[in-house]
């Protein structure tokens, strides 16, 4: 059996002493991103990877949270979907629902039948009309720190109001195990990419 070898590459001496300016920049890079600019620290591989993710998983809608400045909400800062225009600008209070939950944890999550869970907010499905029937969302990290949650959902195409029955018709499929790991999986390569492209700008190596 053919044996790989092992690339073992050490710390250049010459860069050690600044290790602690440039871990104190990009912390402040990281505090100084919000969900208002944060589209612009994405490039458009990344925001494909993200939709083909969705697509393949069958989510109806699926978007990146962004916890705000003062640490109060998320704000959903990008969808891929059809109700883009309602779902991009909307406040979930950090202390309500699952996906706040999942910041909390910082725990994936994956249901199907979500809306029976108590924990489970309904107030953007209010805005749609439509019911959450499946969700996975996961920790979304960048420089060594959540920064908000990556979620995708198959919805319902009614409203089911609490303690109502499921209304007959169209069931999503749901999601699966293999579906939440290809959901982590991009949330990984998407903190790759966020990660390397702060520190070339923090370097210097990316200039516009």
């Amino acid at each position: 059996m053919k044996t790989t070898s092992r690339a073992n590459f050490l710390p250049e001496p010459r860069f050690l002493p600044l290790r602690p300016a440039l871990q104190e920049h990009l912390a402040k890079v990281g505090n100084a991103i919000t969900p208002e600019n944060f589209l612009s620290i994405c490039d458009d591989v990344l925001l494909k990877v993200l939709k083909e993710t969705f697509e393949r998983i069958s989510a109806d809608e699926g978007s990146i949270w962004l916890i705000d400045r003062d640490h109060k909400v998320l704000v959903a800062t990008y969808n891929v979907g059809p109700n883009s225009d309602k779902i991009v600008g909307f406040k979930n209070p950090l202390s309500k629902g699952i996906i706040s939950l999942v910041v909390a944890s910082e725990n994936a999550f994956i249901e199907n039948q979500v809306y029976k869970n108590r924990s489970h907010s309904a107030e953007l499905n209010k805005k749609l009309g439509k019911t959450t029937y499946a969700m996975i969302a996961v920790p979304l990290y960048f420089l060594n720190q959540v920064r908000g949650v990556i979620s995708c959902v198959q919805l319902l195409d009614v409203l089911v109001e609490e303690g109502q029955a499921a209304p007959v018709g169209r069931t999503p499929p749901g999601f699966s195990p293999r579906d939440l790991n290809a959901v982590q999986t991009t949330a990984a390569v998407i903190r790759n990419l966020i990660d390397f492209r702060l520190l070339g700008t923090a370097v210097g190596w990316n200039r516009r």
